[in-house]
């Protein structure tokens, strides 16, 4: 009779949680379907492909998930040393990395890259403002109603409360804005439709526990509020939520999802019971508006 109660109060807990999320969802999330793609990091999309980033590669697909082409030496012609690449964003032909020398936990030499979508060559890139405090950068996004860009960190100054806006025309370094309560690892990051959305690597796979999506309410103040957007306990295994996009054409939410490894620090050690190898792939969810 004990663990029935347990259970039943468990249960009681669980619902009350869900309905509070689906109270503050802005979208409700119907999953649609899932490939496997070769890149461990970013996700994008345009009117014609899909644009999966690794550490240290660039992927185009097919809208049917065919791969296209690649690029595995993206870091060629950059002026600033780099080995790491986080969550990508796609715009007018031009594809945004986020890239920085990674190792350990510890990121520094951040850069906004900007790559042809043709040929995920390796264009020009921004100027790093050294002072806003930001000290890693693992996903970023272009505003495309403000004409900006902005960057997420999974760790750095007060371990990522912070995001950070660039001009998309000039690339200046415009402000940073203080984020609470703080999404936990982010990942990934996408503006859309007046807000930003980061995804979290924040569940701990070794117990079994989901990652997240949050909602940010971003205006002209100094600071922005976080709300739970989503919590991915509908996916294959509780594994490490990375970049995030929105296909403007199919109203589809994609998010990149890594798992059968262990992470650590950011860095691959071991695999989970059940695995052999690290399995990549893109989940897409038909979003629709909250009655």
């Amino acid at each position: 009779m004990k663990y029935i109660i347990i259970l039943l109060v468990l249960l009681s807990t669980f619902i009350h949680l869900r309905s509070e999320e689906s109270k503050n969802q802005s979208y409700t999330y119907i999953l649609k379907r899932s490939f496997e793609v070769a890149g461990r990091q970013g996700v994008a999309v345009d009117k014609d492909h899909y644009y999966v980033s690794g550490s240290k590669s660039i992927y185009k697909y097919s809208r049917n998930g065919k791969l296209v082409s690649k690029n595995i030496d993206p870091f060629k012609n950059y002026t600033v040393a780099a080995n790491h690449i986080g969550d990508i964003d796609v715009y007018n032909d031009e594809i945004f990395v986020s890239a920085e020398y990674f190792m350990d936990g510890v990121g520094k030499d951040i850069q906004i890259a900007i790559h042809d979508a043709k040929t995920l060559l390796f264009k020009r890139a921004f100027n790093f403002e050294l002072n806003s405090g930001q000290k890693e950068v693992s996903g970023i996004c272009v505003d495309r109603a403000h004409k900006t860009v902005w960057m997420c960190s999974w760790v750095g100054e007060n371990s990522g409360n912070y995001l950070y806006e660039y001009d998309l025309t000039s690339g200046s370094y415009l402000r940073k804005v203080h984020i609470f309560p703080v999404p936990q690892w982010q990942q990934g990051i996408f503006y859309y439709k007046g807000h930003l959305y980061l995804s979290a690597d924040d569940g701990d796979a070794d117990n079994g526990e989901w990652d997240h999506l949050y909602r940010v309410n971003v205006s002209e103040k100094t600071n922005a509020l976080v709300t739970l957007e989503k919590t991915f306990d509908d996916i294959k295994f509780p594994g490490e939520a990375e970049g995030i996009a929105v296909d403007f054409i199919t109203k589809e939410f994609l998010i990149h999802f890594n798992r059968g490894k262990r992470i650590v620090l950011g860095m691959p050690k071991g695999f989970y019971k059940g695995y052999n190898r690290e399995i990549h792939e893109v989940y897409v969810y038909k979003i629709n508006d909250k009655q």
